[in-house]
């Protein structure tokens, strides 16, 4: 355990390095007037916090940084969540004040606040899906080897998805198989209908149909991509503005990561209600192990619905990142109890 001394140079050398993102030295810590140590004992105590692996030296300064060990003492021990500003508040009221037509909406404008309120990247997971139920389904064929599918919610959502044919399927087999599939699965949530054709209605469609497999996998294209629609990214760029992530290379691994739904929704979907933070390495992967996630869940009755989070360095303004994740999340689980309710 560190001692009351430790913890406060600590604490020092964190606010410090988030602020200004260069390395600490003990006489620019000893300046600050609640330290009311010598130049001399605060290097010796610096000293002793790199060697318990609390702070780390990079090789180009005789300064210190925190390390990854550092932060999570300072998340875990240390940090005092920072109170919003009147205006941060008001921002977020006004948010949650607008009137939605669709789950969607909600989702983009909380990507958008987060983004703005924090500077970071944002990502919010949600699960629109489970509302939007099926109204329609329309196969246009724009000649021999595609077509377009159109999948249109109860919500008017609509989707337009360009599609190979299968050689040798004629256009009134697809047709057949449009009519066929409108009256099994009209009024289902969209997150259903992949389960129900392969596993309800599989038998009946192998009955009706010659070309069952190929069409099967003609399906598979049309209705692939809804699980991808259950991400929102903001403020992808902000990452870039960061002074840790000059490196391009960098970089590149951070943007091909942010771009992969599968591995945000592995990352960022949780159960768990409270807010979570997960520091650099902790979030076992290569592309992100510079990077700190903190995320909340929202949900109706303590039902999980979906997840916010923000993405940012390993020098982050947890306080602050951490008030306004937890606020949102509130805000928004508030919102959703009402319309999932029909509350006014």
């Amino acid at each position: 355990m560190l001692s009351n001394r430790q913890i406060q140079i600590l604490h020092a050398i964190v606010d410090n390095y988030i602020r200004n993102a260069e390395p600490i030295g003990s006489r620019t810590i000893s300046k600050r007037e609640d330290i009311g140590y010598s130049s001399a004992t605060i290097r010796n105590e610096m000293a002793d916090l790199e060697e318990l692996g609390f702070l780390e030296q990079p090789h180009t300064s005789a300064g210190r940084i925190p390390s990854q060990k550092g932060y999570r003492f300072y998340v875990d021990h240390i940090l005092q969540p920072k109170q919003l500003t009147k205006e941060e508040i008001s921002r977020i009221k006004l948010l949650f004040a607008e009137k939605y037509y669709a789950f969607e909406q909600i989702t983009q404008q909380t990507a958008a606040i987060l983004s703005g309120l924090t500077n970071y990247t944002s990502i919010v997971l949600g699960h629109e899906v489970k509302e939007n139920l099926l109204k329609h389904i329309q196969m246009i064929p724009l000649n021999s080897t595609t077509a377009v599918a159109i999948i249109v919610t109860n919500t008017g959502k609509v989707e337009n998805k360009t599609i190979q044919v299968p050689e040798g399927v004629p256009i009134s087999e697809i047709e057949r198989l449009v009519n066929f599939l409108n009256s099994k699965l009209v009024g289902m949530p969209l997150l259903e209908v992949k389960h129900r054709i392969y596993q309800e209605i599989s038998n009946e469609l192998q009955k009706v149909f010659d070309n069952y497999q190929r069409l099967i996998e003609m399906l598979e294209q049309a209705f692939h991509s809804h699980p991808e629609e259950l991400v929102f990214l903001k403020g992808t760029t902000n990452i870039m503005m960061q002074p840790e992530f000059r490196d391009v290379d960098k970089v590149k691994d951070i943007l091909e990561f942010l771009d992969t739904n599968e591995q945000l929704l592995k990352h960022f979907s949780s159960p768990t209600l409270g807010v979570q933070v997960k520091i650099g390495a902790e979030n076992k992967e290569d592309a992100i192990n510079n990077c700190s996630i903190i995320s909340a869940t929202y949900h109706v009755d303590g039902n999980p619905l979906g997840t916010i989070g923000i993405i940012g360095p390993t020098r982050m303004e947890y306080g602050k990142v951490i008030s306004i994740v937890d606020y949102i999340s509130k805000d928004l689980t508030r919102l959703l109890g009402k319309i999932y309710k029909n509350e006014p």
